[in-house]
């Protein structure tokens, strides 16, 4: 299999670092070329699961502008620029939490549009995690912390309660690995 080929991109829309909109001309393996392929440009960001040393995992309720009501939702955010992907885990789990974890595992690296681009999720299971400092998140949402047990967390993962894709996801890797490998 061959991969497609930008032959150029054209800016359409430049809102800063958050987002911008591209128009590529693409060559595809047969020859194809397609003249308006959009791509969108957003940074890559990171979702942490942190489960404490009591064994409660730290999940949030909170509001997002593009869903209705409240959601669960993981530590998260955008990494900065030329900053690593675990040291954003870190930094994020910090700010939002005052948390900071002993142990920390990989849970992957996604795309997370295959055909437009918008950027990468980089995922991490972060345990023995204890609260170090006060909460300095400079989140627009309103959010709640919650310490919720692992059947909880199951439970909630099951009813929906986690409405955006990479939370959900994220959850449910954490849980997997969780359940091969018990932490201390």
């Amino acid at each position: 299999m061959q991969n497609w080929k930008t032959l150029s991109r054209r800016t359409v829309l430049d809102r800063g670092k958050f987002l911008r909109v591209e128009d590529h001309v693409v060559q595809l393996p047969s020859g194809q070329i397609i003249t308006d392929w959009p791509w969108v440009i957003t940074p890559d960001f990171v979702n942490v699961i942190a489960i404490t040393v009591s064994g409660k995992y730290l999940i949030f309720r909170q509001t997002k502008y593009s869903l209705p009501g409240t959601s669960l939702a993981t530590v998260g955010g955008y990494l900065e620029s030329g900053e690593d992907p675990l040291a954003a885990a870190q930094r994020e789990l910090r700010e939002e939490t005052g948390h900071a974890a002993e142990h920390w595992f990989p849970l992957g690296d996604f795309a997370v549009d295959g055909n437009r681009g918008v950027g990468n999720a980089h995922f991490f299971l972060a345990t023995s995690a204890q609260q170090v400092t006060a909460i300095n998140a400079d989140d627009l949402e309103e959010q709640e912390l919650l310490y919720l047990s692992r059947a909880d967390v199951e439970r909630a993962l099951t009813e929906g309660a986690f409405k955006l894709l990479p939370w959900a996801t994220i959850v449910a890797l954490a849980l997997r690995h969780d359940a091969n490998q018990p932490v201390n």
